[in-house]
C-alpha cells in the first residue's frame, strides 16, 4: 500500500491539521484556565484534613496529565504541517517508506507507516495506571 494522496486530499489533510492544532491550544488554555493557581488555592483553602488535600493535589495533577497529552498532540500535529510545508508528508520518520492513505485519512498527525507504528509502541510503551 502507498501513499497516493491528491492534492485535494491533501489540501483535506492540512485543513484537518490546522483545525486540530487550533482546537488543541484551545483545549490548554482551557485546561490552564481551569487548573490556575487561585482555583487550587481555593480548593486547599475549603478542605479540611489530608484526603481532601490530596484529592486536592490529584486534580491539579489531572490537569496537567491533560496538559501534557494535548502538548504532545499539538507536538505532532505542528510536525505533520512542517511535513506538508517541505513537502514530505504522507513519508513515515522512521523508515521513509510512503505511510497508507487510509492511516493518513483516519489519522492525518501519523508520524510512521503501520509496522514502525507498532514496533515502536512496542518499545516505547509505559505502563499507566494502577497494579496491585
Amino acid at each position: 500500500m502507498n501513499n497516493d494522496l491528491t492534492p485535494d486530499q491533501l489540501d483535506v489533510q492540512k485543513t484537518a491539521l490546522l483545525q486540530r492544532a487550533k482546537d488543541l491550544r484551545e483545549e490548554i488554555r482551557r485546561t490552564l484556565k481551569k487548573s490556575d493557581a487561585e482555583h487550587y488555592v481555593q480548593i486547599a483553602d475549603s478542605v479540611r484534613d489530608l484526603e481532601d488535600e490530596s484529592f486536592a493535589d490529584l486534580m491539579v495533577d489531572v490537569n496537567f496529565a491533560e496538559i501534557d497529552r494535548d502538548v504532545a498532540e499539538l507536538r505532532s500535529v505542528e510536525q505533520a504541517l512542517l511535513h506538508v510545508a517541505a513537502g514530505s508528508y504522507g513519508r513515515c520518520d522512521t523508515c521513509d517508506r510512503p505511510i497508507d492513505t487510509r492511516r493518513l485519512i483516519a489519522s492525518p498527525a501519523a508520524q510512521r507507516c503501520i509496522d514502525c507504528q507498532t514496533v515502536h509502541e512496542r518499545t516505547h510503551y509505559t505502563k499507566v495506571g494502577h497494579t496491585l
